[in-house]
C-alpha cells in the first residue's frame, strides 16, 4: 500500500506541475504577442514549447547552476513581470529567478523584486521596425525565413517582406520552395503554415505576405513597389563577397543595409558578442556575419585569450558536409571535395584562423586550422588545441566558461553542456553558437584541448539575426 500511495503522490504531483507549466506558458505567449516581451530560459527560447519542454529545460536549468529552481517559481516571476508595464523587452526568467534565491533580503515581495532589477527598461527608446529582405534562398535563406517569421511577435523588430532568386517565379516554383520551407530532412517541419499567393508571387507564411522577387542583378531591383523601404538586405548566396560586389545591393531602391551571410573581404566582419560594438551601423552600411565556425570558437578563444594568454594553437573543425561537395565521385575545383559527401571523411582546408583574427585581432598569427567535412548532414565539432601562458586545472577553466555562460557579453553565444552522452545530433537545433562540451576538456599544465560543438546552420542563423538586429537597431533592452 505504501509504494502504491506514494506512486499516486508522484502521479499527482507530476499532474499539477503540467497544469503550473500551462500558466506559465500562456503567460509567456501573453507577454509575446501582445506586449513584445519575450521569455527565454537562460537562453533558450520558451515560444511555442510545449508543457514536456519546458520541464526539460527546468530540469537543465536545476542541474546547470545547481539551484532548487522548480516551475511554481518561474510561474511567480511570470506572474511579476505580467503585473508590470514593461516596454518591449528581451528577459531571461531563469537569470531572475536565480538572482531571487541569491538574494540576501529575502522578505523583497518577488514584483518589488523584479521591478528593481528591470529598472532599465524604461530608459529604452521606442524603436522603428526594420523591413528585411533575404537575397537568396538557400539553407541559410530558409532558416532564416522560418525564424523571422517565428520572432515576429507584433512586428516591432525585424520584419521579413521579401525573398530574392534567380528565375521565373511561376506556381511550380512557389509551390517547391514552399515545399522546401515546410519540410527540412535535418530541422524537421516548420511550425507555422506556408501557403502560395501566385496573383502576387508570394508565399503566404503564417498569413503574412513575403514577396517572391526573381532578379539577376541586385542594382536593378525596385524595393518599394512592394512597399519596402529602408530595408536590410540579408545576402545567403555566397555570389558576392567583398565590398564592392555587395555594395551592388545598395544601389537597388529601397535599402540602406546589407548583411552578408558569410566572410567578407573588406568589411566588417563580425562575430555578435564579440566585437559587434566596435562597429557602428550609423557609419558603416556592409557587414559580414563571418562564418558558422568563426561564431562557435571565437567566444571560447576570446575567454581563453584574456585569462590565460594564448601562446599558439591549432583548430581542426569535424564538420558536416555541404552543399558544395559531391553527392557522388565527380569533378571538383578543389582537391578531395569531388568525393562522396555522404561515404566519405574528407580532409579541406578553412578559413577559420584567419577569420578569427578579424573578429579577434589579439590572436592574429597564433593560430592555424583545418577542417574534415564527415559523412552528417549538419552539427559539427571544432577541437581547440591550445599552448596558454599560463598552467590551469580543468575545474577552474571549466568554472570560467561557465560564469561566461550565466554572466557577461558572451551568454548568448555559449552554451555549457554538462551531458556525458552528448553527441551531434543532441545539438541540432541550438541557438548558440558555441556548445561548450565541459566534460571533454583537457588539460595538462599549459596545454589544454577544448572541444566545441556547433549547429552550423541552426545556431549560425540566430548569429545572423543578432547581428541584424543591432545593425538595424531594433535590439529590445535584454536582462540575460
Amino acid at each position: 500500500m505504501a509504494l502504491e500511495k506514494n506512486y499516486d503522490n508522484e502521479v499527482s504531483l507530476e499532474t499539477e506541475n503540467r497544469k503550473l507549466t500551462i500558466k506559465f506558458i500562456n503567460i509567456v505567449h501573453d507577454l509575446w504577442y501582445n506586449k513584445s516581451i519575450e521569455l527565454v530560459l537562460f537562453r533558450n527560447s520558451l515560444i511555442d514549447k510545449r508543457a514536456s519542454e519546458v520541464l526539460n529545460l527546468i530540469t537543465y536549468t536545476k542541474k546547470f547552476i545547481n539551484k532548487p529552481i522548480s516551475i511554481i517559481d518561474v510561474l511567480t516571476i511570470s506572474k511579476s513581470i505580467q503585473s508590470l508595464n514593461l516596454q518591449a523587452s528581451k528577459l531571461d526568467i531563469g537569470k531572475l529567478v536565480y538572482e531571487y534565491h541569491l538574494d540576501k533580503n529575502k522578505n523583497l515581495e518577488k514584483t518589488a523584486f523584479v521591478k528593481h532589477q528591470l529598472q532599465g527598461i524604461k530608459k529604452v527608446k521606442k524603436q522603428i521596425p526594420k523591413d528585411v529582405v533575404l537575397y537568396g534562398f538557400g539553407r541559410i535563406g530558409r532558416l532564416l525565413t522560418r525564424e523571422l517569421m517565428v520572432q515576429i511577435g507584433a512586428g516591432s523588430q525585424l520584419r521579413l517582406r521579401a525573398i530574392v532568386t534567380r528565375g521565373e517565379i511561376d506556381l511550380s516554383v512557389l509551390e517547391k520552395r514552399a515545399s522546401l520551407l515546410r519540410i527540412d530532412s535535418v530541422h524537421g517541419n516548420f511550425l507555422g503554415t506556408v501557403e502560395i499567393d501566385l496573383e502576387n508571387k508570394a508565399l503566404l507564411i503564417n498569413g503574412t505576405t513575403v514577396y517572391m522577387i526573381s532578379a539577376s542583378k541586385p542594382e536593378n531591383i525596385d524595393y518599394t513597389k512592394y512597399q519596402i523601404k529602408n530595408a536590410l538586405v540579408i545576402d545567403n548566396t555566397g555570389a558576392f563577397r567583398d565590398f564592392k560586389e555587395l555594395s551592388r545591393h545598395l544601389a537597388s531602391i529601397g535599402t540602406d543595409k546589407v548583411l552578408l551571410t558569410a566572410p567578407g573581404k573588406g568589411i566588417p566582419n563580425i562575430v555578435h558578442g564579440v566585437n559587434h560594438k566596435k562597429h557602428n551601423p550609423d557609419l558603416e552600411s556592409i557587414f559580414s556575419a563571418a562564418s558558422c565556425t568563426t561564431n562557435a570558437i571565437t567566444p571560447i578563444l576570446k575567454v581563453m585569450e584574456e585569462n590565460f594568454g594564448i601562446k599558439k594553437g591549432h583548430i581542426e573543425t569535424i564538420h558536416a558536409y555541404t552543399n558544395d561537395q559531391n553527392l557522388v565521385d565527380n569533378m571538383h575545383t578543389k582537391h578531395r571535395r569531388g568525393r562522396a559527401a555522404a561515404l566519405n571523411m574528407v580532409i579541406t582546408e578553412t578559413g577559420a584562423a584567419s577569420a578569427v583574427a578579424k573578429a579577434f585581432p589579439k590572436l592574429k598569427g597564433k593560430l592555424s586550422s583545418n577542417a574534415v567535412r564527415v559523412p552528417v548532414p549538419n552539427g559539427s565539432l571544432a577541437i581547440l588545441n591550445l599552448q596558454l601562458k599560463t598552467s590551469v586545472s580543468k575545474e577552474h577553466l571549466n568554472a570560467l566558461i561557465k560564469q561566461n555562460a550565466l554572466d557577461g557579453e558572451l551568454v548568448e553565444q555559449i552554451k555549457y553542456s554538462i551531458n556525458k552522452e552528448l553527441v551531434s545530433t543532441d545539438i541540432i537545433g541550438t541557438t548558440a553558437p558555441c556548445i561548450f562540451d565541459s566534460e571533454a576538456t583537457i588539460t595538462d599544465e599549459e596545454t589544454v584541448v577544448l572541444y566545441v560543438w556547433y549547429d552550423n546552420e541552426y545556431g549560425y542563423t540566430h548569429q545572423v539575426i543578432r547581428l541584424a538586429k543591432y545593425i538595424s537597431k531594433v535590439r529590445r533592452f535584454t536582462y540575460y
